[in-house]
C-alpha cells in the first residue's frame, strides 16, 4: 500500500490561494476624455511624454514600488500603440517586478464600460488598486493599504479607500473652474458626500448636504483643500456595483456620488486616506501637464526626475546648472540654455538661440537666434531661424518655419508644418487629424498654418469636454528656492482691504459654506501676481505677459480692479528685487520696470478719453495700499507717481482726482501722502498757469 500523500494546509488549491493573496491593479489607460485633443486623436494620453518620459511609466513605476503583482491595463482607443509600447518596454522583461501584465482591449466608450468588462472577465480575486494611467506619484501606499484591510476586517461593507493629497485650496494642479469637495467623518475617515462646485460665482460657495448627515455624525469636515490622486484601493464588491448600475460612467461624478447617495439601499461605505508629505497628481489637463512637468523638473516629486532614467535607453545627467541633458547634444557657441531645461539626445541648438524653462525631446533641431521659453517640444521637432515660442506645446515631428511666433497657450500637434513668418495666435490648437465634426461639416481652416503650411485649426466635437482648465493655461507659479518669502509666498498679507486667506491646508471643520465671498478674488490675486512677477524676472515680452494675464482673468471671471491690483503687486516686488540686487537705485528701478512694461498698464486703463478717471484713480489707490506697510513707501509712491505721469500712463487729471479722492487719505494711507504733496503742488500750479494763459488769450 503506497504511503498517503501529506495533507495540504489551508485550501486545496494553493495556486489559486497565492493568486488571491497577490495584490492586483486595474490601470485605466484610456481616460475617455478629450481634454488632450488634438494630441489624443493620434496617440493615447498615457503615452504622451512628460519630462520626456511617457506618462504610463510613472504609473507603472508607482505600482511596482507598491508591490503589485498582477496588472490589467485597460485600453480603449489606440490600443495597438499601447500594446506595442508595453511589449518593447522593461515591464515585459524577465526582470519585471510584475508576475503578469495583461492588456485588456475593448470597444468601451466610458470608464463604466471598462469596469463592467473587467468584472465580466472574472480576473479580480481580491483587493486591487484602481488607478489612472496618467498619475505621477512617489507615495508609499503601504499605510493606506494596511488601513484599508484593517477596516475591511471589521466591516465587510467598507469597499473602497481613496488616496487624497492635502495641498490647500489653491493649487496649480487643480482645475481652474471646478473644485472637488469631500465631506468626511474625521472619526472614521468615511466619505459622506462628494460634490464638484464651480471655482467662482455664487454657486461655488455652497455644497448641498443632506440634513441627516449633521444629526447622525458628531463632527464632519468639508474639505476643498484635497487633491484627488485617482488612486483607489478597492474590494471586488466595487466591480459588482459597477455591473449592477449601468448608469455609472465615471469614477467620481457617477460612481462615488451614486454609492454615497444610495447608502441607505446598499449599505456600502467609502473611505479616505489623506497624505500630506508625498507627491501625487494626475495629468488630466494641459494646465496640470504644465504644473506637474515643472514639479518633476524642479525635483518636487523626487525621485521622479529625468535623471532617474526610468525608460530603457535613457541617459540623462543633472548638471550643476540645473539642466537635465542626454549625450550628443549640440549647443551653438553663442547659444544660452538657462536652468530648468531638459535636453534629449541628438538635439541641436543654433547660434544665438536662447532656451529657458523648456523641455526638448530627442533629435530636436532649433535654428539660429530663436527664443524658446516655458515650452514643451517633443521628439523630432524642428524650429527655424529667428522663431519665438512662448508657453506652448509642440508635438513630435512638427516643423516651425523661420521667423515664426507661437504665442502663449498654443498647441501644435503631430507633423504640423507652420510656414515661414507665421504667427500662431495664443490658445489655438493646430492639427493634421480631423475631428468628427470637421469631417461632417467640412470646416477646415488651413490659414492658421500660414501659406504653404500643413495643418488646420482643431475644431472640437460638440460633446467634448468644455472645462476651461482643459486649455493650456500658462498662468503657472513656479516654486523656486531663490524666491524670497516676500516675493510670492506672502502675497499682500498686509493689505488693508484684502484679508489674507486663512490656512485651510489643515482640516477645517465646517457644515455648509465652503469658501467666503472673496475666495475667487484671492485665488486670482495670488496666481496672477506670481505669474506676472515670474515674467518680469525672466524678461518675457510684455505682450505675452498681458496675454496670459487676460486669459487667467477670463478663466476666474476676475474684475479689472483685481487685474490692476495684481499688476501693482508684481511691479512693487520687481522693483524691490532690483533694489536688493544692487541693479539700481530706487528711482532707476522704478523707471526700468515701468518703462519696459508700460504696455501692461496701458492695457488695464480704459478712461483716457473720459472726464472722470476711475481706472487711473483705482490704479493709484492700489499702489498706495500696496506700499502702506513698506519701508520708505512714501518715497516709492512719489517715484511711481512721477514715472507714470512722465510716461503718460496716468494723466494729470487722473493724479489730481486720486489726490482729491477721500479714500487716498483714509487711515494709514494718509501717511504716504507727505512726500507726494510737492508733486501734487507742482501739477496744481502748472494747471493754474495754463488756465491764466488761456484767460489772457
Amino acid at each position: 500500500m503506497p504511503p498517503k500523500a501529506p495533507k495540504l494546509k489551508g485550501k486545496q488549491k494553493p495556486q489559486e490561494e497565492q493568486r488571491e493573496d497577490s495584490l492586483q491593479a486595474v490601470v485605466l489607460a484610456d481616460s475617455f476624455e478629450s481634454r488632450f485633443a488634438p494630441f489624443t486623436l493620434e496617440r493615447p494620453r498615457c503615452l504622451l511624454p512628460l519630462a520626456n518620459t511617457p506618462l504610463i511609466e510613472y504609473t507603472l513605476d508607482f505600482l511596482a514600488h507598491a508591490g503589485v503583482q498582477d496588472i490589467f491595463l485597460c485600453c480603449g482607443s489606440h490600443a495597438e500603440q499601447v500594446e506595442d509600447y508595453i511589449s518593447a518596454s522593461k515591464w515585459k522583461l524577465s526582470t519585471s517586478p510584475f508576475q503578469t501584465l495583461v492588456l485588456l482591449k475593448s470597444d468601451a466608450t466610458s470608464i463604466g464600460d471598462v469596469m463592467r468588462d473587467v468584472d465580466n472577465r472574472g480576473l479580480i480575486t481580491g483587493d486591487f488598486i484602481l488607478v489612472s494611467g496618467d498619475v505621477v506619484t512617489n507615495i508609499s501606499i503601504e499605510s493606506a493599504l494596511a488601513r484599508h484591510r484593517q477596516r475591511r476586517e471589521k466591516d465587510k461593507n467598507a469597499i473602497m479607500t481613496m488616496v487624497l493629497r492635502e495641498v490647500g485650496i489653491n493649487h496649480r494642479t487643480k482645475a481652474a473652474s471646478r473644485k472637488p469637495v469631500f465631506v468626511i467623518d474625521p472619526a472614521s475617515d468615511r466619505c459622506l458626500h462628494y460634490e464638484e462646485i464651480r471655482a467662482s460665482g455664487k454657486s461655488g460657495r455652497y455644497v448641498n448636504l443632506d440634513p441627516d448627515l449633521l444629526s447622525e455624525h458628531a463632527e464632519i469636515e468639508v474639505r476643498e483643500d484635497l487633491l484627488d490622486c485617482y488612486i483607489d484601493i478597492c474590494t471586488p464588491d466595487v466591480l459588482g456595483l459597477w455591473s449592477d448600475n449601468f448608469d455609472y460612467q465615471s469614477v467620481r461624478t457617477s460612481f462615488l456620488f451614486g454609492v454615497l447617495k444610495d447608502y441607505e439601499l446598499n449599505g456600502k461605505t467609502l473611505h479616505t486616506h489623506i497624505i500630506a508629505d508625498q507627491y501625487a497628481a494626475r495629468v488630466n489637463s494641459f494646465r496640470a501637464y504644465d504644473a506637474i512637468s515643472r514639479d518633476v523638473i524642479e525635483r518636487w516629486a523626487y525621485p521622479l526626475c529625468p535623471d532617474s532614467n526610468r525608460v530603457r535607453g535613457q541617459a540623462y545627467e543633472y548638471t550643476r546648472k540645473r539642466i537635465y541633458q542626454e549625450s550628443r547634444v549640440s549647443l551653438g557657441r553663442t547659444s544660452m540654455v538657462a536652468s530648468g531645461c531638459v535636453l534629449g539626445r541628438d538635439t541641436a541648438i543654433g547660434e544665438g538661440t536662447t532656451i529657458s524653462s523648456s523641455t526638448l525631446g530627442r533629435n530636436c533641431h532649433v535654428g539660429r537666434k530663436a527664443q524658446i521659453s516655458d515650452s514643451y517640444l517633443w521628439d523630432n521637432v524642428i524650429v527655424g531661424d529667428g522663431s519665438t515660442i512662448y508657453k506652448a506645446i509642440i508635438a513630435e515631428g512638427a516643423i516651425i518655419g523661420n521667423g515664426c511666433t507661437v504665442e502663449a497657450g498654443a498647441v501644435i500637434s503631430y507633423n504640423v508644418q507652420i510656414a515661414d513668418n507665421t504667427t500662431v495666435p495664443g490658445f489655438r490648437k493646430i492639427t493634421r487629424a480631423k475631428s468628427n465634426q470637421q469631417i461632417s461639416s467640412k470646416r477646415i481652416d488651413t490659414s492658421v498654418a500660414g501659406e504653404g503650411g500643413e495643418g488646420y485649426e482643431y475644431l472640437p466635437d460638440s460633446d467634448e469636454d468644455s472645462d476651461e482648465s482643459d486649455t493650456f493655461n500658462p498662468v503657472h507659479r513656479e516654486r523656486r528656492a531663490s524666491e524670497s518669502a516676500s516675493s510670492v509666498s506672502t502675497l499682500h498679507s498686509e493689505e488693508l482691504d484684502y484679508e489674507q486667506p486663512e490656512d485651510r491646508s489643515r482640516r477645517a471643520s465646517a457644515i455648509s459654506e465652503t469658501s467666503d465671498e472673496s475666495a475667487p478674488s484671492k485665488d486670482f490675486h495670488a496666481e496672477a501676481t506670481a505669474s506676472i512677477l515670474d515674467g518680469l524676472q525672466k524678461g518675457h515680452l510684455p505682450e505675452n505677459i498681458s496675454l496670459e494675464l487676460q486669459a487667467f482673468r477670463m478663466t476666474l471671471n476676475a474684475t479689472e480692479h483685481e487685474v490692476r491690483r495684481a499688476v501693482v503687486a508684481a511691479f512693487v516686488r520687481r522693483i524691490a528685487n532690483l533694489e536688493s540686487n544692487g541693479t539700481g537705485a530706487r528711482g532707476e528701478a522704478v523707471a526700468s520696470v515701468f518703462t519696459q512694461y508700460k504696455i501692461l498698464i496701458e492695457r488695464i486703463i480704459f478712461d483716457k478719453n473720459s472726464d472722470e478717471k476711475p481706472d487711473q484713480v483705482d490704479f493709484l489707490l492700489c499702489m498706495q495700499k500696496e506700499l502702506v506697510s513698506k519701508e520708505r513707501g512714501g518715497s516709492l509712491l512719489l517715484f511711481v507717481a512721477k514715472q507714470v505721469y512722465d510716461l503718460e500712463l496716468i494723466e494729470e487729471e487722473g493724479i489730481l482726482q486720486w489726490w482729491a479722492d477721500g479714500r487716498s487719505s483714509e487711515g494709514a494711507l494718509a501717511k504716504l501722502r507727505g512726500l507726494v504733496q510737492q508733486f501734487i503742488t507742482f501739477l496744481e500750479e502748472a494747471d493754474e498757469d495754463d488756465e491764466s494763459e488761456e484767460d489772457e488769450d
